[in-house]
């Protein structure tokens, strides 16, 4: 059943969201060559510590999966989503997905981007943008009254238009009190399908798109899920309050994505 949050309740996820995006501006300065991911994972978990929040991930553990080890999740180039933070050494042209949660009052924030480490190619150049760009098509079919394959249809035509691939494995989601409530927010399929957007609603909207193919490969430390092909994929999210004066992005700040 979709939750839909009062004012009260969206006071709260507000200041989840804002503290969600606050740090990811912290978080994204790090993102240089020769840093190694689990130093990334530390400093987001002394920003929560610092400003007494819960971990949205820490311990998460989905369909039988083992329970998430860090704050946050770090993916590199061909890997999609849910990448572990440990050893691995940032290097010059590196596309790190950055993807954190945090609880507010048992409300949660979610939100996850993209970051070139030093200078990329033109390639990656092109389909970092144009996944952030598919994110706020997305976003703006987020009015009440329209429906939730509107906003699926979008990122996809988006994508597709640029010749990429939209990953069907992973969606975007409802959250609250809960990081994953319904309904399920797929990025692609056809419009005008789905429920209505309703004031109230809140929903993670999360592209993931692929240089290749839209297959997924999750490897066998049960969580880190790559391109099948090995190609480079982007990643970008928002979560997004429906509003009487349209989609209000909760986890944007100065300086974010």
């Amino acid at each position: 059943m979709i939750q839909l949050k009062s004012k009260r309740e969206l006071e709260k996820m507000r200041e989840a969201g804002r503290h969600v995006g606050e740090i990811l501006v912290q978080l994204r300065s790090l993102a240089k060559p020769g840093v190694i991911t689990a130093e990334i994972d530390r400093a987001a978990r002394a920003q929560i510590e610092e400003r007494k929040l819960g971990s949205s991930f820490l311990g998460y553990g989905p369909r039988g999966a083992p329970p998430y080890p860090a704050v946050i999740c770090t993916s590199l180039n061909a890997e999609i989503v849910h990448g572990i933070p440990g050893n691995r050494e940032l290097k010059e042209g590196d596309l790190i997905k950055l993807d954190f949660g945090v609880i507010f009052e048992g409300f949660h924030g979610d939100s996850a981007l993209s970051i070139p480490v030093g200078e990329i190619d033109e390639e990656a150049q092109t389909l970092l943008e144009t996944t952030r760009r598919a994110l706020y098509a997305g976003i703006a079919q987020m009015h009440e009254g329209n429906r939730l394959g509107d906003v699926s249809n979008a990122v996809q035509r988006l994508a597709e238009a640029s010749g990429y691939s939209v990953v069907r494995d992973f969606v975007g989601h409802g959250i609250g009190r809960n990081l994953h409530e319904p309904p399920q927010l797929p990025n692609f399929g056809p419009a005008g399908r789905g429920p209505r957007l309703r004031v109230g609603m809140v929903l993670a909207i999360e592209p993931m798109v692929n240089l290749g193919g839209a297959a997924v490969e999750v490897l066998e430390d049960g969580w880190t899920a790559t391109t099948a092909d090995r190609k480079l994929s982007s990643h970008f999210e928002h979560t997004v309050a429906i509003t009487e004066n349209g989609p209000e992005i909760l986890t944007k700040v100065s300086g974010s994505h």
